[in-house]
């Protein structure tokens, strides 16, 4: 079994997500491929994927936004898993588009949807994200919590190991 980990990262830690993702789906004896979601031309040869974003101002980066759009029926023959990277801290959290994510969920089929924490590093912003982290009140720092996302990753390789096959019953 093939896993896709397709993920848009700005800065580089969300990519660190998806890394660690990938790490326990390889420790469960599954292929995985990590890629950048913007290079992802094809889904042919996977047999589940894992699609993830950084959110800025509340919505996913395009690379990842535009996968799930421009791939949605071949997403929906497969088993998929979404996830999130943010700010922790209110009100950004909040402003993750919940309907957003629900449409991804629904066009996708996707099995489930996790928000992970994020990291703020402050020196890597141009100046308008720094101002538009200044006024989401952002605070600089790591907060991804790495035990939940392999964790997370555990439940995706449990599921596939125990079901190698997606069917609609």
């Amino acid at each position: 079994m093939l896993v896709l980990v397709a993920v848009a990262s700005r800065h580089g830690s969300t990519l660190e997500i998806g890394e660690q993702i990938g790490d326990v789906l390889r420790g469960a004896g599954l292929g995985c491929d990590v890629r950048p979601a913007g290079e992802v031309a094809s889904l042919d040869g996977y047999d589940a994927v894992v699609v993830g974003s950084a959110v800025y101002t509340g919505r996913w980066l395009a690379d990842a936004r535009d996968l799930v759009d421009k791939r949605a029926a071949e997403l929906a023959a497969l088993p998929v898993w979404l996830f999130s990277s943010g700010l922790a801290d209110s009100p950004a959290k909040a402003s993750n588009r919940p309907a957003e994510t629900v449409d991804r969920m629904n066009v996708t089929g996707a099995v489930a949807h996790r928000h992970f924490p994020g990291k703020l590093d402050l020196s890597v912003l141009n100046f308008s994200e720094r101002a538009i982290i200044a006024a989401a009140r952002g605070k600089q720092g790591d907060r991804r919590d790495m035990a939940a996302v392999r964790e997370w990753a555990s439940t995706i390789a449990a599921h596939l190991v125990g079901s190698p096959e997606r069917t609609d019953a």
